[in-house]
């Protein structure tokens, strides 16, 4: 089951969740993705977020150029969509060498911690580890796998 937020944190969503809420082949998953989507306020994503969905859907899910514009759409009017700088750049690359991370989920990391998250859930990232002191990587199918 889904851990429970607590009460005033912004929460970032990584690129596996927001496929699960598109997967036909993953049902437990996406019930799990759509109660997050649906029980917090809150949500944020990244311009990554959203190149690494889009490539996901054309090469693994092959849907059509139309359903794809329709996913960024529906993306857009769901979450607060952050970018990223050279700065934020810089920083995933020192994220990926202090918590050995790969660098692209260092880069989420960043775009998640300079605009204050303090929770981001990700299937691919270690469950509990706390980056900084300030955000928190949560797991949300932790408990299917136990």
């Amino acid at each position: 089951m889904i851990e429970k937020k607590r009460m005033q944190d912004k929460i970032f969503i990584d690129t596996n969740i927001i496929v699960y809420a598109y997967s036909i082949d993953e049902k437990k998953k996406q019930a799990i993705t759509q109660e997050i989507l649906e029980n917090n306020s809150d949500l944020y994503i990244s311009k990554q977020v959203i190149n690494e969905v889009v490539n996901i859907l054309y090469k693994k899910m092959q849907l059509t150029s139309e359903e794809i514009e329709k996913v960024i759409l529906e993306l857009d009017n769901e979450f607060e969509i952050f970018d990223f700088d050279i700065t934020t750049q810089i920083k995933a690359i020192r994220l990926k060498n202090n918590y050995n991370l790969q660098f692209y989920d260092a880069l989420i990391i960043a775009t998640a911690l300079e605009n204050g998250c303090t929770v981001l859930y990700s299937e691919d990232m270690q469950h509990n580890l706390v980056i900084e002191g300030k955000l928190t990587i949560i797991n949300p199918f932790k408990a299917l796998y136990e």
